[in-house]
């Protein structure tokens, strides 16, 4: 079954005219008419019903203009998305990010990526509050942690170890916890809403209740409370990994793992193909994080 054959029948319905659907092809109306036949006969059965003067569907034939139309849809998207993906990728791309991270993991990285796409434009909206990417009309969303069930297409760029850090001065006044469970007997700096802690170390589970004078929003004020000693911290690598091997900071328990690290990911509002600029950003983000992030090297 070729596709031209699906067109002319679709508009020879549309038009009521064979000889007009032809004429919109090239095709005189004897080839056009022998198209047809053809695609009837492919068929098993007869589409429209012809004489001299009228042109009707029957009832295979409106059966089969449904789902003919729909496959030439499908068709003609597919063709528009590969030329989408062929051409040189341009226009403004407009995306959101944690603000913390995308200073530190995305932003450094601009240049190269300017240099590689200098007809894309980066319209980027750095803040800790979670944006609705189909509502505020976005591009593209970088989201760290647990993905929620959406609509949204997501791409994992990364993993997101966290690690529970405090200073060496926090160290020496309170000591260093030896299991998770401890760490419900330190002031903890805590991310607000976020007061359960959960760990892993094989099959050994361990669920901590953590509590502390200072609750905050923002990633950037846990980091700075760490750093100045007010209580333990649950962060993640990509924030805190360089601090660790600085010294500045010390991870307090690091043969355990974070059970709800999830994972640094990019989401996309829900569409037959991906836009060129997209395609391209998250591709050079994967490029430069990947499975084994350098902040985790």
């Amino acid at each position: 079954m070729r596709f031209d054959d699906l067109l002319l029948f679709t508009l020879a319905a549309q038009h009521g005219s064979l000889s007009a659907a032809g004429r919109e092809l090239g095709l005189s109306p004897a080839a056009a008419s022998a198209r047809l036949t053809s695609l009837e006969k492919d068929l098993g059965s007869t589409l429209m019903a012809r004489s001299t003067r009228a042109l009707s569907l029957t009832e295979d034939g409106a059966v089969f203009l449904t789902h003919a139309t729909r496959a030439i849809e499908a068709i003609e998207t597919a063709r528009g998305a590969l030329k989408t993906s062929k051409a040189e990728p341009r226009g403004t791309l407009k995306a959101t990010m944690p603000g913390p991270f995308g200073r530190k993991h995305i932003l450094p990285f601009l240049p190269e990526f300017r240099a590689l796409y200098p007809q894309i434009e980066l319209d980027l909206n750095m803040t800790d509050e979670l944006v609705s990417l189909i509502d505020e009309g976005y591009d593209l969303g970088i989201r760290i942690g647990v993905a929620p069930d959406s609509t949204l297409v997501r791409t994992i760029l990364s993993p997101n170890r966290r690690m529970v850090v405090a200073a060496p001065s926090f160290i020496e006044k309170h000591g260093m916890p030896a299991r998770p469970e401890d760490c419900a007997d330190y002031d903890a700096v805590v991310q607000t809403g976020l007061h359960v802690w959960h760990f892993s170390q094989g099959a050994d589970k361990v669920e901590v209740r953590v509590s502390g004078p200072i609750r905050a929003t923002s990633g950037d004020v846990l980091h700075d409370a760490a750093l100045m000693g007010l209580g333990i911290v649950l962060k993640s690598a990509w924030d805190v990994a360089p601090d660790v091997a600085s010294g500045r900071l010390v991870n307090l328990l690091p043969d355990w793992s974070c059970d709800d690290d999830g994972h640094i990911y990019a989401a996309r509002p829900p569409s037959p193909y991906v836009p060129a600029k997209v395609r391209v950003f998250i591709d050079f983000l994967k490029s430069k994080y990947g499975p084994a992030p350098y902040w985790d090297q």
